[in-house]
């Protein structure tokens, strides 16, 4: 899949990426790399909001999973379980969110577990980069669902 179609995907089922003008950096095969400008998420410190960061990391974590799971064929719904972020610097610019697998030598047991039970937990690990810098850490547990 091309940056833009996962953006336009993402725009398309997602209606607050729009409002967050977030955009699609970069895809590789063991990564995704997402956008967004201070000015479409800032909060009344001048900074970006809380919530926006939290955003784009899930959302740079599902398009991780999501396009991985396609890449093997699967056709399943992924749903996130559980997130934990944690907050390192404030944040005084556009920033973006690189999402990579939290075990990645376990993505072929996980999909054996897929095939079996017809569902399967990934986990996901993002950063939010401001400036070169790490300012926040996300780690999130999603699950893929069988149809």
């Amino acid at each position: 899949m091309l940056p833009a179609e996962l953006e336009a995907d993402l725009h398309g089922n997602i209606p607050l990426t729009q409002a967050m003008q977030v955009r699609v950096l970069e895809i590789g095969p063991d990564s995704v790399r997402l956008g967004a400008p201070l000015s479409a998420n800032i909060n009344h410190h001048r900074t970006a909001f809380g919530g926006s960061l939290a955003t784009l990391a899930t959302l740079a974590a599902w398009s991780l999973a999501h396009l991985k799971l396609r890449s093997e064929g699967l056709d399943c719904s992924l749903v996130v379980g559980s997130v934990h972020m944690d907050y390192l610097a404030p944040v005084e610019g556009d920033f973006s969110a690189r999402s990579v697998l939290a075990e990645p030598d376990k993505w072929e047991p996980m999909l054996e577990t897929f095939a079996r039970r017809g569902k399967a937990r990934i986990p996901v690990l993002a950063e939010i980069d401001y400036g070169g810098r790490c300012a926040a850490r996300f780690k999130g547990d999603f699950a893929a669902l069988a149809r």
